[in-house]
């Protein structure tokens, strides 16, 4: 596992104020301010936002002050579609930010790759998306199938060989799942249930109960932040605690926590970054402190992956030197760098490699990283 290699990029707030010259670089951006993701397209606005006022600051990209166009997809993957199609062609952006989610992310891959506009993915990690043949999105963080190798390590070691698993037909989720399936048997865990439910499924008592009585040690919920709640509450209700309880994308954000107070305690989940000033990840602790000073709260991995994903943008502008985006879709191809969130580097169809994921686990109201080993924060919880 490597976390960190290739160049670092300079750290971030670094740079006198400078004055732009030539019109505004523009670029576009749906986000999911209103609807079911409006919590973490809001994290992912506020990040673009401070990543814009900073870069300002240094004298913009390509001598040109940055300028952001946002628009609210309403988390609407065909308002998106509509969103990106007018950010091209009657806006005429020079660049874009992708939304948020890989089912929206999915959506507008074909319009930015029609056009030839590089989209670096902060919000997505379906390896669907990158199945497409599409020549110009790039992936910032590890794929859906294997953002649970993690924890199925963690399985293996604490001795726990049986799982049951919950999925909505989210494409993140099935992507999660599928991936959960090809490596459990490489760890020596025994699928013994696998339930679909419908998104948004209010009562999640009778799917634990079918899950319990599988007779299965460890439960996995895929789905969004509604279902990770869900399912423990119902959890609770039935009287199950499972050695081991995984939910995908939920526990990662401190909403979480905040709704279900001691309940979310051992809880685990996948994340790719934790406001941890520990963590080893250059300019990690500076994006901390400069988030909370301008915003006033905490930023969750979702703002640190958009953040990113400006890093990114910036240093391939740099390396290029010019507005072309076919180079730079080339650059972003090729580029092996830092960033707030770990290793940047893709392989030919775009997919981040080399990295893998945080597991995190909530333990006595905080989320701690319990894997991989090397930049862990606690020992996992697990058993009965």
């Amino acid at each position: 596992m490597q976390l960190l290699a290739g160049a670092v990029l300079a750290p971030i707030g670094v740079g006198r104020a400078a004055d732009s010259v030539g019109p505004p670089l523009r670029i576009g951006v749906s986000l999911s301010l209103s609807g079911a993701y409006a919590n973490n397209g809001d994290m992912q606005h506020k990040a673009y936002q401070l990543w814009m006022a900073q870069v300002n600051r240094r004298g913009g990209l390509l001598g040109r002050p940055v300028e952001l166009l946002v628009r609210d997809d309403r988390s609407s993957p065909d308002a998106a579609r509509a969103i990106y199609e007018d950010l091209i062609q009657h806006n005429r952006v020079d660049l874009l930010f992708s939304p948020f989610s890989s089912g929206i992310t999915y959506a507008v891959a074909p319009i930015a790759d029609r056009y030839g506009y590089p989209l670096l993915a902060a919000g997505a990690a379906s390896d669907e998306i990158w199945k497409q043949g599409y020549r110009y999105i790039f992936a910032t963080i590890p794929p859906a199938s294997r953002q649970t190798v993690g924890f199925l390590t963690l399985l293996a070691d604490a001795g726990i060989s049986t799982l049951a698993i919950v999925s909505t037909p989210d494409v993140y989720a099935v992507t999660l799942v599928d991936g959960t399936r090809k490596w459990a048997s490489e760890y020596g865990i025994r699928i013994v249930s696998t339930q679909g439910i419908a998104a948004g499924t209010p009562d999640l008592e009778p799917a634990a109960r079918i899950a319990r009585e599988s007779g299965a040690s460890a439960l996995l919920m895929a789905g969004q932040f509604d279902e990770s709640v869900r399912m423990t509450q119902a959890l609770k209700r039935i009287g199950w605690r499972p050695a081991a309880f995984y939910a995908s994308v939920g526990p990662t954000l401190d909403k979480f926590g905040d709704e279900l107070a001691g309940d979310a305690d051992r809880v685990l989940a996948t994340s790719t970054w934790e406001p941890r000033s520990e963590l080893p990840f250059a300019g990690s602790a500076d994006f901390i402190r400069q988030f909370n000073s301008r915003f006033n709260q905490q930023p969750s991995f979702l703002a640190a992956q958009a953040y990113a994903a400006g890093q990114l943008l910036e240093e391939a502008l740099k390396r290029v030197g010019r507005l072309d985006r076919r180079l730079l879709r080339d650059t972003l191809a090729s580029l092996d760098c830092n960033v707030i969130i770990g290793r940047y580097t893709v392989d030919q169809a775009g997919m981040l490699t080399r990295r893998p994921p945080l597991i995190i686990q909530w333990q006595r109201g905080r989320r701690e990283i319990v894997w991989p080993p090397e930049v862990r924060t606690s020992i996992a919880r697990l058993g009965l």
